[in-house]
Parts: C-alpha cells; structure tokens; sequence
C-alpha cells in the first residue's frame, strides 16, 4: 500500500541544493587548508635547504668556528629554527638550542640532510611548523572571506527562488492531501498558482466529471425508487408501498391505528368531460389538500390508491383523532371547486376503520372498502366508519400522553431494553458491531409501551427533548461505571437540535467522557427528520464523528428521499427499515429498491444494515442483494439492559376479534 510522502516536494528539494552547496563548500575549505599546510611544508623545506646550502659554502671557505658560532645563530632565528645540529661521523661540530620560544617538542618539524660539498657533514634541524601563531586576518583572507559570503547569499537567494518556483506543485501537493482525506467538495477547483497547470486542470475536470456522475447516479437511484414506490403525479407512495407499509405495521407490537380511503365520485364520468391536463391538475391540488392535512400526524404514509382514490395510514393514533381527521379532510377537500362533470353536493366520500396488532392486511382493506361503499350509499359528501366490535385498548389524546409523558420520561423510571447489530466479515460470519438500545414506559394501568407505541406521540406532543435527555443520562452513567468495551447505539430525535441549548448540553455529555468511552457509542437519527433538518444536522454529525462516535441513520427507505447526504456527511451505517426487509423474497420491487440503496452507498464507508430479520430466507437473500449486516431476532432478541424502579406490571395477551377476552389479566 503506497504512503504519502511526510516532506513537500520543494521541502525535499531544498534540501538537496542545500546539501549539494554545502558540501561542495566543505570540499573546497578541506582542499584550501590542505593546499595551505602542503605550501606551508614546501615553504619550510625551501627555507631548510636554503640555509644548508648557506652552511655548507662556509664551510668550504674554511670559517674559524667562533665565527661560525658568530653568525649561525642569525640564520637559524631568521628560518625558525628551534634546533640545529652539525655533525660528522665521529663528532657534533656545532650544536643550536632556542631557548627563548616556548613550543611542543611533539609539533616540530625534523630535517636531516647531507651536505653537498661536504658529504661526511650531516645537518639535522628541528623548525617550527608553518602558519603557527598567526590569527585570521581580514586583509590577508578578504578574498576567501568574500567568497564564502558570496556562495551564501546566492544559496538564500536561489533558495528562495527556488521555493516560489515550486509553490505551485506545494499548492497541488496539499490539495492532493484534502483530497484523499475526503474533502472533495471543498477543494473540487484548484488555485491559478498551481504548477504543472496541466495535471491540476486535469483534476478540476475529473472532480467536476465526478460531482456530476455522483449526482446523476443519485438523481438515477432516485428515479428508480420512486418508480417502484411512488406516484409520478402527486408525489405519494404508490398502492404497493402502501400495502407493504400496512403490512409492516400490521405485524408491529401493540400496533394501533386507523386507515382512510378518499375516494372521487363518477370518474369515469369526467374522462369524458374533462381534458387530461385539467384532471391532472386536479388531482394534484386534491393530493396536496390531504397532505396539508394529515401532515401533523408523525409516520402518517398517504398514497394514491387508484387513479380516483387516496389512502392514508395513521399509525399510534386513537379512534377519535382518526374521526377528526376524516371530518377535516372532508372539510377541507369540499372547499375545492369539482370539476365539470360531478355533482357538487355527491362527489367526494370517504371510509374509515381502526386496526390493531395481529389483523391480517385483505381483512383491512375489505373493512375500509365497506365503509367508502357506505357512504358512497347515503348520497351526499360524507364518511363512513367501519363499526368493528373489537377495538383499539389504548386510546390517548395528548392531554394524557403529557401526563404520562411527565411522569414516565425521567431517568429512574425509563426502561431500557438492547439489540445486538451485526455486520458480515470477509469470512462470510458475522461479528457483533454494537447494541441498539430501545426505549420502555410503562402506563397508567402498569403496561409496558414500546418506542414504536409511544414515539409518535412523542413527536406530536414535543417531548423528543426530554426523552433523548433521560436515556442518554442513563447511557453516560453506565458508561462510566462499566468496565467492559461494549458498544452502544442511542436514538435520537432530530428536531430539538435546531435550538442552540441542546447541541451545547449533548455536546458537553460528550466531552465528560474518556475518548475509549466515546469510541463505545453511536447515534442513529430517522431519515425523514435528519434530511428535513440537514442543514442544522451537518454540525451535528460533523461533531459526533469528530468526538469519535458513529453516525448512523435508520429506517432508510421509508419515504423517496435522494440519498447526496450520504456523500456530504460522513454515515458510518444505514439501517434500513423493516417494511423493506419484510418477506423480501418473495417481492421484486422491494430487492430492486434494496439494490438501488446498496448502489448509492458504493464507493463510500457507508454500510447498509438490514433491520428486522425474522427468518433465514429473508437473510439469503439479503445476502445475495449484497447487505453488508442484518439486526432482527433472527440473530438474537431483546434483552433487558437498564431496568427502572421495580414494579409491578400487567401484560395484556393477543386476543381474537370479536371474540370476549377472557383471559385479560386484571391489574394488580
């Protein structure tokens, strides 16, 4: 695996030109002084030699040695001479000692030769080396001295030339680096300073060519979902996410709510009367109408059923909500003005009936047939409520649910209940990744709720706050107490992070931990509500991944959504959610939606997690879709992981429709 190199390119370069220019200084100043002490040495063997010659001519003329004693000892201070011996064979002849210098014996110069014109006459002679006592001298090396000076100037000056020359490939270099950390986006156009010009416009043009193919491939995946699951005129799910939406929810524990059919009178009728454009145009404004509508009920799925007929899942909401919404709707769709064709005072009916856990989805559909067909039957614009003999057991308004809410969503009452996750490896197992941890209340009458029950009601009534504070308390402390190297995965809700006091105290929870601590956890946020708030979620993200935690997103796949913020935040995982995975081998539009989610997550570190595993197929095939890991009780159920204050609770079992449960515990 190749590395990037820790020096720059002009760092690297300097570096050699400097080393060239020094050693070929240290070169030339080591081969001076060498050439200096080899003239000094020649100079004093010259001078040696000069004064033998002298010695030996007066010797010739036969000198009287006092005079020779006389004047001898002029030359020999004159040459430097410490000692001097004339000798012959058998005797010293003249014999010199300096005794007014001080020296090292160790560092004197010894000379022996023999004279010429009196070769049975040796002179030995021990001289002072050349050049010592002398200090540096300005005058004497100015021209060495300047020419050092000189060869350092030019190196400042060529370096610094040389370091603007290469600013621009410095430029490329770093950009390079931000590339390959991730930050594209930011460095997709390079500065003009950036040398060679050539590669750096090559590689503007391939990140531009990227961005695109990027967005087109998300815009294409996009295309392909909402195909498969979406109507192309109003921009509601189509009758086949809404029938695997309905059945998802169907098998839901302690699931609860109602289904409403809006259905327009006679369209065959105004075929005939009406242009293509005009019908079009309104059944947009109708599909709009209903939305603005239903849009205050959390996970309400709202689809076009057939070409004349809209229908609508409220899930978690009691039978009274569900009768007030089907009267606003009347009352608000009446508002528009019918097209040519329909009768203004018999166009528009609707049917309604309640559903709840363990019903099967045709009994459903008959029921809210048969309530349309209702008041289709009494002629006028009305509804009609399917009379069921068995009925939802819970039903709040949000008076109660704020009391409970009150009462129940505290540190030392919430119940807390974990899941493994797992994630395939190479060998083709799977390894544990983390926990997710799930939210329990427990009700008036000592009933356990789950998250799924009482969420929406959560969000409906604005308590996300106070729950995502008392689970993350419970989480913090047993962090802080467990020894172990578990990992955990928190939900949390989107919406109260758009007020600053709520980042700052998540933010600081956080940083009361160790780094090994916050290593242990992730978060995972719903996808609707992360994408609608993504311009405030961006800081967010972007702290809890620099803080070290995991980023995940759950239940993708639930709405249309463009799946770019993958590529503009860094997700460690997408969960998916568990309509998708439900039956999936046995539905081809919910592999290809699989496949498209799996295709827009290549090429990033996102893993895509199935939720909701029950069975072996549905994990063959999971696994031939290419799922990177699964979470269901397939691989394992919940067990309790934080418990609240022990009491005494009543669990409620199944019971069949219309018949009287007789095994209905009482409360204690």
């Amino acid at each position: 695996m190749r590395t990037t190199p820790s020096l720059k390119l002009s760092t690297r370069l300097v570096a050699f030109v400097t080393m060239i220019v020094i050693g070929a200084v240290f070169i030339l100043f080591v081969g001076g002084a060498l050439s200096i002490k080899q003239l000094g040495q020649e100079y004093t063997k010259y001078s040696v030699s000069s004064m033998v010659k002298v010695i030996d001519q007066q010797l010739l003329e036969h000198i009287d040695t006092s005079e020779f004693r006389r004047w001898i000892p002029q030359i020999i201070k004159a040459s430097n001479v410490i000692e001097l011996e004339l000798s012959t064979d058998n005797s010293v002849v003249f014999e010199y000692h300096d005794t007014e210098r001080t020296y090292d014996v160790a560092r004197l110069i010894t000379i022996s030769n023999q004279l010429t014109l009196h070769p049975s006459y040796t002179i030995s002679v021990k001289v002072l080396p050349p050049y010592i006592g002398y200090d540096y001298s300005i005058g004497a090396l100015s021209s060495l001295t300047l020419a050092f000076a000189l060869i350092a100037i030019c190196l400042v000056q060529g370096l610094r030339w040389l370091q603007g020359q290469l600013q621009g490939s410095e430029l490329l270099e770093e950009r390079g680096r931000m590339i390959l950390a991730g930050r594209v986006e930011q460095y997709a156009v390079g500065d003009h300073l950036e040398w060679p010009y050539t590669a750096s416009e090559a590689l503007d043009k391939l990140i531009a060519e990227l961005q695109d193919a990027r967005q087109e491939r998300s815009r294409f995946d996009t295309f392909i979902r909402s195909h498969a699951f979406q109507d192309q005129l109003t921009g509601a799910v189509n009758r086949l996410s809404f029938d695997n939406r309905l059945e998802s929810t169907l098998t839901e524990s302690n699931a609860a709510g109602g289904i409403i059919m809006v259905q327009v009178n006679n369209w065959i009728d105004i075929k005939e009367a009406c242009s293509k454009e005009q019908q079009d145009r309104f059944i947009v404004m109708l599909g709009e109408v209903i939305t603005n509508c239903v849009s205050r009920f959390p996970d309400v799925v709202f689809a076009r059923y057939f070409t004349d007929t809209f229908a609508i899942l409220v899930p978690n909401q009691s039978l009274e909500n569900v009768s007030n919404l089907v009267s606003q709707l009347l009352k608000q769709i009446g508002k528009l003005t019918p097209l040519l064709g329909l009768d203004a005072e018999n166009w528009l009916h609707a049917g309604m009936t309640v559903y709840r856990q363990g019903e099967r989805k045709s009994d459903i559909l008959n029921e809210v047939e048969t309530a349309l067909k209702s008041a289709q039957l009494e002629g006028s614009n009305n509804w009609s409520c399917f009379n069921k003999k068995s009925k939802p057991s819970s039903e709040r308004g949000s008076v109660r649910w704020r009391t409970l809410f009150d009462k129940q969503l505290t540190p030392d009452k919430l119940i807390l209940i974990k899941q493994p996750c797992f994630l395939l490896n190479e060998q083709g197992g799977i390894e544990q990744i983390h926990e997710e941890i799930f939210s329990r209340i427990i009700d008036e009458q000592r009933l356990v709720l789950k998250a799924s029950k009482f969420s929406p009601a959560v969000r409906q009534v604005g308590y996300e706050k106070q729950l995502d504070r008392s689970v993350l308390f419970n989480l913090v402390k047993y962090l802080k107490q467990d020894k172990q190297s578990s990992c955990y995965s928190v939900n949390l809700y989107a919406q109260p992070f758009k007020y600053r006091t709520h980042f700052n105290w998540f933010r600081d929870e956080l940083l009361q931990l160790t780094p090994d601590q916050r290593k242990r956890l992730s978060f995972e946020f719903l996808e609707g509500p992360m994408v609608t708030h993504l311009d405030v979620m961006r800081n967010v993200l972007r702290m809890i991944s620099g803080l070290g935690c995991k980023v995940i997103v759950n239940q993708a796949g639930r709405t249309i959504l463009s799946l770019h913020y993958i590529k503009d935040s860094k997700i460690d995982y997408l969960k998916l959610h568990r309509s998708l995975v439900r039956n999936i081998e046995g539905r081809s539009e919910n592999q290809l939606y699989i496949r498209s989610l799996i295709g827009a997550c290549t090429n990033t570190k996102t893993k895509v997690i199935a939720v909701g595993v029950e069975t072996q197929r549905e994990w063959q095939q999971l696994q031939e879709l290419g799922i990177d890991g699964g979470q269901g009780r397939f691989f394992a159920k919940e067990s309790d992981f934080i418990s609240a204050v022990p009491v005494s609770t009543t669990k409620v079992t199944a019971t069949i429709l219309g018949k009287r449960n007789r095994w209905k515990n009482k409360a204690n």
